[in-house]
């Protein structure tokens, strides 16, 4: 879903860095100094955890080891959030945030290499996932919230759906239901580059067809980069999210910038196929857990409508929606306060006791 926007990003990124190398580490040592966590209850750590056949990347980081967890699945295929830790720094007060690079992403594919990390498929992911979330539940021993935006909730809904007893809530956003937003997009699209006189982009987007189901990767790539040049709030992102994000993420080598592009071209490449026909009502509408939907409203990539009215559908012992105001994709990273005060109004109170709920 967002491989293509922090792919057009990443590579430019050799470029940038060229000129800017003293720059980008004063850069990474302000937004280090930033995460500084200095209290005695706080907990900073990362590393390679063996998950099944390979060490994979985890990073935990909180204010309060005592407080909820927040498993945190990133989207892609093979885009890790980890690079937006600055932006949630805040959330780091009332949830340790745990982060994964899962296997073909990020730093997990610098240790292991496309050999080590394929074959990739959603089962393997979904597995792999699982065995992450028992880890944290031993490693940290409270509340586990499972927080999965764009892609992943191709991994975070059927893994609420088999395994509730690991987890306090899920929480989705930048939620897709399938086939529907992929034609949804790709009308929007083409509507926009017809009424520009974008002749070009035009005969691209009629040149692959309407229907999802008969596209290839590169097809798909096609319409992604179509839909990034016509939408100003997705390029928006693009220059003062994501750019930003690579650049200056602490903890980032040169080496991982380039390991974060080959890890997305391979995720890419190796779960298309699943990707392009996945139905999220597969599985069914009914989960064992509290179900949150947090959508930005303005999202051409999972579009609010198709994520509502799979929300109507769901069974769940308590679930909630919450539209994010101005937000497109990544409306957890880019309203990251607004996006807050709904995890703290809404998921919070269902996770921990009010009693020994922090006050904003």
């Amino acid at each position: 879903m967002i491989g293509g926007i922090l792919a057009g990003a990443a590579g430019v990124t050799a470029t940038a860095l060229a000129a800017g190398l003293g720059w980008r580490r004063q850069a990474q040592r302000r937004a280090a100094e930033g995460l500084a966590i200095a209290g005695p209850g706080g907990i900073v750590e990362e590393g390679f955890v063996r998950i099944g056949s390979i060490e994979q990347w985890i990073g935990i980081r909180g204010e309060d080891r005592t407080n909820p967890a927040l498993l945190v699945l990133h989207g892609g295929p093979g885009a890790p959030f980890s690079m937006f830790t600055p932006v949630m720094r805040a959330w780091e007060r009332e949830f340790t945030i745990v982060q994964w690079d899962q296997p073909g992403a990020g730093k997990t594919f610098g240790r292991n290499g496309a050999g080590g990390c394929a074959p990739l498929s959603f089962a393997r992911l979904i597995d792999d996932a699982t065995r992450v979330a028992e880890w944290v539940r031993a490693r940290l021993q409270v509340p586990l919230v499972l927080l999965a935006g764009s892609m992943g909730n191709m991994i975070g809904a059927p893994l609420a759906r088999r395994r509730p007893d690991l987890f306090a809530a899920y929480v989705a956003t930048d939620f897709g239901v399938g086939r529907d937003n992929e034609v949804r997009s790709y009308a929007l699209t083409l509507a926009r580059l017809r009424e520009a006189g974008n002749r070009r982009g035009v005969a691209e987007l009629e040149a692959i067809g309407v229907d999802p189901w008969r596209w290839d990767l590169r097809a798909w790539q096609r319409k992604q980069r179509w839909i990034l040049k016509t939408d100003p709030r997705m390029r928006e992102v693009g220059r003062t999210l994501l750019m930003p994000s690579i650049l200056t993420a602490p903890g980032y080598t040169l080496r991982d910038v380039v390991d974060l592009q080959r890890g997305m071209a391979l995720s890419a490449a190796q779960l298309y196929a699943e990707f392009i026909r996945y139905d999220v009502r597969r599985e069914g509408t009914r989960f064992e857990l509290p179900f949150f939907l947090l959508q930005g409203d303005d999202d051409i990539f999972t579009q609010i409508e198709p994520a509502q009215q799979f929300f109507a559908e769901v069974e769940a012992p308590h679930k909630e929606f919450a539209a994010i105001r101005d937000a497109g994709h990544f409306a957890a990273f880019t309203r990251p306060r607004e996006f807050l005060m709904e995890l703290r109004a809404r998921v919070l109170p269902r996770v921990v006791p009010a009693a020994n709920q922090r006050r904003a």
